[in-house]
């Protein structure tokens, strides 16, 4: 799987395997102080926070690898305040565990996490599709289908950067009618769901043809604005997608939160 340049350790292993930061390589971000007057040290601090952010979100960093702030802050070529800036808000957001005197670590993968995510994106979205089902302008249909196309021809396994860009590009388009609060609360979502959709594109063999099919018919609801439809293909879709991890990584975990949200919202089965 590529990485972005940069940001890509040489050979992650798990906490379990006895990995620390010392066994993570980074590149010194070029030409970034180790610290920065008024507004430039808060920027410098969201832009290490973006870098281990998507680290964490690709595996490059997997769930287990231990965080050490001193050492991470010497690779990045950063002073400690930014990093512990970002640490700040990498545990604000519940991607590490980092408790007073204790080695920070990316969190492992939580079912119940996983289960309240999907939960809340498959209601949430719902109603953006259902709202922006009757919105859509031949333009946007245009930009859903180039979307779609590119997802389609990209290799996941060379390009998963450009690949998820463009699928966050499609849903994007097909909620993109609600309030910006809304927005902002679906773009905070996908985000945090991603890793899990990179662990079930892993462990289901056939999962892109079935996620393909279900875009597909997602698109042609939309262009048909029959937002029931859409509404019951985009529920279900989510859903799939978290029954499908938690098959794999905690099958005895009983997900109420996805289940109940599929039955309100797609009126049907998973």
């Amino acid at each position: 799987m590529s990485r972005k340049r940069g940001e890509a350790p040489e050979e992650p292993r798990s906490a379990a395997d006895g990995s620390d930061a010392s066994q993570v390589t980074f590149e010194p971000a070029v030409g970034t102080p180790g610290s920065a007057p008024g507004g430039g040290g808060r920027r410098l601090a969201l832009d290490v926070h973006g870098r281990l952010r998507e680290m964490i979100l690709s595996g490059a960093l997997p769930p287990g690898s231990a965080l050490l702030q001193a050492e991470m802050a010497r690779k990045l070529g950063v002073s400690r305040t930014p990093m512990r800036e970002a640490f700040r808000l990498l545990q604000e957001e519940g991607l590490i565990d980092a408790q007073p005197d204790q080695r920070a670590r990316v969190r492992t993968v939580d079912p119940e996490d996983l289960d309240g995510v999907y939960g809340a994106r498959i209601m949430l979205e719902s109603l953006a599709v259902s709202v922006t089902a009757k919105a859509l302008t031949p333009g946007d249909l245009e930009r859903m289908s180039a979307a779609l196309k590119r997802m389609q021809e990209l290799s996941v396994d060379d390009r998963p950067d450009d690949w998820h860009a463009a699928h966050r590009e499609f849903h994007r388009i097909a909620t993109q009618a609600v309030a910006p609060h809304l927005q902002r609360m679906l773009v905070s979502l996908g985000e945090h769901s991603e890793r899990y959709i990179r662990l079930a594109q892993l462990g289901v063999h056939n999962s892109w043809a079935r996620a393909h099919s279900e875009h597909e018919a997602l698109l042609e609801a939309l262009r048909l604005s029959d937002k029931d439809e859409a509404v019951r293909v985009i529920s279900r879709h989510l859903a799939r997608t978290a029954l499908n991890v938690l098959a794999d990584i905690a099958p005895e975990y009983e997900p109420a939160a996805t289940r109940t949200a599929l039955g309100i919202a797609g009126n049907g089965q998973a």
